[in-house]
């Protein structure tokens, strides 16, 4: 399996825990949110905003581009210090971001 296929269904499984913890959102945030240059939009953004508007999107539209995808990632920490204190049972999102972390990595 190729990497872009392989992380195309990591990023679709990630849309699915996102939607089954109820933190998908049906409606964009503001171009002006979107365009932070803080890093993961800390200043404007949840992270869940940040994973399904910013690093979904991103990577969606690199596989169907067929754009040369990043070589490493370590989203896991930051998704795992987010959800820290959340009351959300996140453990197979962070197992997902995990495996996301080391495909794009190696």
């Amino acid at each position: 399996m190729s990497k872009a296929v392989e992380l195309s269904s990591l990023l679709m499984d990630v849309e699915a825990q996102l939607r089954q913890l109820g933190l998908w959102q049906t409606e964009a945030p503001s171009a002006e949110a979107l365009a932070s240059t803080e890093p993961f939009c800390i200043d404007t953004l949840s992270f869940p905003q940040w994973l399904q508007f910013i690093f979904l999107a991103r990577l969606y539209s690199m596989i169907s581009l067929q754009q040369a995808l990043p070589t490493s990632c370590s989203i896991a920490p930051m998704a795992d210090e987010y959800f820290k204190s959340s009351e959300h049972n996140v453990t197979a999102l962070l197992a997902i971001l995990e495996q996301i972390d080391q495909l794009l990595s190696s």
